[in-house]
């Protein structure tokens, strides 16, 4: 079992940077492949960025060149740096882990980027 706990959020304006962390508890994170999701207001959820156990790394087209997906296996945690928001980029960010068939998810963060 594993417990997701997101923190970082907030509220910045066009332009500016917002840095995310999601801790794990629980043994073998260096085993589970971690992500970033985000759901705005009337939208589906969409992955915004992954990284694997080997530290391969993939992003949304959307967020491409602006965000970056990094994790530290001895703090169990993986962070998302959020550079030039813009205002689409506002939405309740999830943290999400998977290893074989068990995913998890955290209770979320919300990112709003508004004048």
């Amino acid at each position: 079992q594993v417990q997701l706990v997101e923190s970082g959020g907030g509220l910045v304006p066009p332009g500016g940077s917002l840095g995310l962390s999601c801790a794990a508890s629980g043994n073998f994170f260096y085993a589970y492949s971690m992500a970033w999701y985000r759901q705005a207001p009337g939208k589906q959820r969409e992955l915004v960025a992954r990284i694997t156990t080997t530290f391969s790394t993939n992003y949304a087209d959307s967020v491409k060149g602006r965000f970056t997906i990094s994790r530290d296996n001895a703090k169990n945690t993986v962070y998302l740096q959020m550079n030039s928001l813009k205002p689409e980029d506002t939405a309740v960010y999830f943290c999400f882990a998977r290893r074989m068939n068990d995913d998890y998810w955290g209770q979320g963060t919300q990112v709003t980027i508004s004048s």
